[in-house]
């Protein structure tokens, strides 16, 4: 098994030197790697299209911009530093799970687009996917605050990973729930404040909804709701099902990690299990443990 953090840096200050005209080939060729992420999705896909839709750095504008933020990047050890993380990270988990089945991972780190309103303010400049076995996408912009998280973002998203890998919780678009989509976050995040703390562990989007008692009743009440389509507005929240065409239901950004996060600490103390432990851990018992344990606030 091994864990590859792909050279970026490099690739992306060649694509933003490059002649406008050249940009679009020489993306394709980075994102290559990682093309295994869609192989579920139909025909063949159109990589600078999907990193377009990821809120992926301009290819026509911003270039100085974007260099600079590269170099921000590369002077904080972004890529080594992540490296580390999740040697570190799978290590851990390993101990917790014997027997645990790793595929090789592939990690794409690239910069975010510093004029999309969306990705810079409700998404705080980072959005990640490990859902998809075998690879990790991480588009940052580097706020400070993203800099300083960098190793919890790329282990939150490890944690998905492993979750979903050979052996581990079986995702079926057919019948997979909200309350499966929440509560992997919150253990996502849990495994990263194992290691980091909880001022770095948590995901930034749902901090300011953990002791909001009314949106962890709407989330608990969406738990049940199926259809793929319906996750991002009771995960993501109202802001981001917006920008991607979904139905809002009236959630700020970020409430299902802040509910989710709830119900795994929830979980987490009434078993005495640590997130590792709880990696395969069937959503249904967590949701089913923690509402029967309901605490008034967090942790």
């Amino acid at each position: 098994m091994t864990i590859t953090v792909l050279d970026t840096y490099s690739a992306m200050k060649r694509i933003l030197r490059a002649p406008a005209a050249d940009r679009v080939a020489l993306l394709c060729s980075m994102l290559e790697p990682v093309r295994g992420m869609y192989r579920y999705f139909p025909g063949d896909v159109d990589l600078a299209a999907m990193h377009r839709m990821a809120s992926g750095f301009p290819l026509d504008r911003d270039e100085e911009r974007c260099l600079d933020a590269l170099e921000t990047l590369a002077e904080a050890g972004a890529w080594e530093r992540m490296r580390r993380a999740l040697d570190d990270a799978l290590a851990l988990q390993s101990a917790a799970t014997p027997g645990l089945e790793v595929p090789d991972i592939t990690v794409l780190f690239v910069l975010g687009d510093p004029e999309d309103a969306h990705f810079m303010g409700p998404c705080l400049g980072v959005t990640g996917n490990g859902g998809f076995s075998g690879y990790i996408m991480i588009t940052l912009w580097p706020f400070p605050e993203n800099v300083e998280r960098l190793e919890a973002t790329a282990v939150h998203e490890l944690n998905h990973n492993l979750r979903y890998g050979p052996g581990g919780v079986v995702w079926n678009p057919m019948t997979v729930t909200v309350g499966e989509h929440v509560v992997s976050e919150g253990l996502a995040d849990a495994f990263a404040r194992g290691i980091y703390g909880d001022e770095l562990g948590h995901t930034r989007i749902g901090v300011p909804h953990l002791r909001d008692e009314a949106v962890f009743d709407k989330v608990v009440s969406g738990l049940g709701v199926t259809g793929m389509e319906n996750f991002t507005a009771w995960v993501h929240g109202d802001a981001s099902a917006e920008r991607f065409g979904a139905t809002p239901v009236g959630l700020p950004t970020g409430a299902g990690y802040a509910a989710g996060n709830r119900l795994v600490d929830t979980y987490l103390a009434v078993t005495g299990r640590t997130a590792a432990q709880a990696l395969h851990a069937d959503s249904s018992e967590i949701i089913a443990t923690a509402l029967r344990h309901r605490g008034p606030t967090g942790r």
